[in-house]
């Protein structure tokens, strides 16, 4: 009986040192999984190499990160500050890199806000005029004006074929309506509503030889357009 008990116990043992030996196996490929997956390598591509440069410093914090474990919300966050990117792809290649592809908006015009000079992107986001990529004419703007608001104006616009680079100016109004400066001088004052269809009209009147020396045309009223020498 003795004999047996002893037995027992010895079983009892093996099974576990067993148990210990796997566990610490278990716990050394963990450590070395999670070794493996941290973040190495951040490349930042898509922009100006001093852009890129930046915006990769800003990232930094990721290195040594689990890269199964990214805060994504987090990485919006701090790409958002940036207000000339229009979107961005994060490409996790396992195990241990993280691509950046980013993508400016477009620069559509200039403003001033107090006192300060800045660039209207297709994202609706007001840029610091340093972000700008060259020399391109841009028209200005020149009103208080939404951002947003602007970038609608300017989907119609490319919708109906208008020609947005003959334009010089755009004016916003308190009463949320806008007016255009050709380069020629020609005013355009728009309606309130109706943009698609008044800028449709707009553009058969440009291209008729008869009203190519005309300074204005009012669309404000509904189903009505004024031409205008003054």
């Amino acid at each position: 009986m003795l004999q047996f008990i002893g037995k027992k116990y010895k079983y009892l043992f093996y099974i576990f040192l067993i148990f210990l030996l796997s566990t610490i196996n278990n716990i050394n490929l963990s450590k070395n999984k999670n070794s493996i997956l941290k973040v190495k390598v951040i490349e930042v591509v898509g922009l100006k190499k001093e852009h890129n440069e930046n915006i990769k410093k800003k990232l930094d914090y990721l290195l040594n990160t689990n890269i199964l474990n990214i805060d994504e919300k987090k990485i919006k966050k701090n790409l958002n500050e940036y207000s000339f990117l229009e979107k961005f792809n994060v490409f996790k290649v396992y195990p241990s890199k993280i691509i950046f592809h980013l993508k400016q908006t477009d620069l559509l015009a200039t403003t001033i806000l107090n006192n300060k000079k800045y660039i209207v992107g297709s994202n609706g986001k007001l840029i610091d005029s340093q972000f700008r990529n060259d020399e391109t004419e841009l028209p200005n703007i020149f009103g208080v004006f939404s951002g947003k608001n602007f970038v609608k104006l300017i989907k119609k616009i490319e919708d109906t074929k208008f020609n947005y680079d003959e334009i010089k100016n755009f004016y916003f109004f308190p009463s949320k309506r806008w007016d255009i400066e050709m380069k020629n001088n020609l005013i355009i004052k728009l309606p309130k509503n109706n943009l698609e269809s008044s800028l449709i009209k707009i553009n058969k009147i440009i291209n008729n030889g008869k009203f190519s020396n005309k300074k204005i045309i009012d669309l404000r009223v509904k189903n009505q357009i004024v031409v205008s020498d003054e």
